[in-house]
């Protein structure tokens, strides 16, 4: 009996700090409920290059803290990420495909964080793409490290070049 008071106080605060998590995910949503709805997928050529991974986050461009909540874009999940002459797809995992458009791509880089996720230096990648008038950033970590030079390379190659000009190379995990 006398533990029962602090574990009614200690399951009450658990509570309350998941209704506040949920009421901060749900104001972030309204703030940007502006977002523009992803692209529709369209018809897409045979992928020159895919690689499974983890999709981490999309944020506004530059703020790695800014983790966009609407469109499931803030969900961390696994991926496989595919590049086609048509722009880059991201197959998610339990989340709606995002693809970004090659005339809305513009770069990638490697850093070591974005949104909850930390990793060693230069483990991530992060694409800049447009969505209207928004520029935003993608996180996407290889499941191998190997793989992460070989998407790099085909990354940066692809705003100037067709996408399918890179070796045709399936990666399986």
């Amino acid at each position: 009996m006398d533990k029962l008071g602090p574990t009614i106080f200690a399951g009450v605060l658990v509570l309350a700090i998941f209704a506040l998590i949920w009421l901060g995910w749900r104001n972030r949503q309204r703030r940007q409920a502006d977002t523009l709805p992803l692209p529709e997928v369209p018809e897409l050529s045979e992928p020159a290059l895919s690689v499974q991974g983890q999709y981490v986050a999309t944020t506004t461009e530059g703020d790695w803290l800014d983790r966009i909540a609407v469109h499931s874009l803030g969900l961390r999940t696994r991926a496989i990420l595919s590049i086609h002459r048509e722009g880059i797809l991201l197959e998610r995992s339990g989340a709606p495909d995002l693809f970004i458009a090659k005339e809305h791509y513009e770069g990638v880089r490697l850093e070591s964080g974005m949104a909850g996720k930390f990793v060693e230096k230069d483990g991530l990648l992060v694409l800049s793409w447009r969505l209207g008038e928004q520029v935003l950033d993608t996180g996407f970590r290889t499941r191998k490290a190997a793989d992460r030079s070989i998407l790099l390379t085909g990354l940066q190659e692809a705003p100037t070049q067709e996408f399918n000009s890179f070796n045709s190379t399936e990666k399986d995990g």
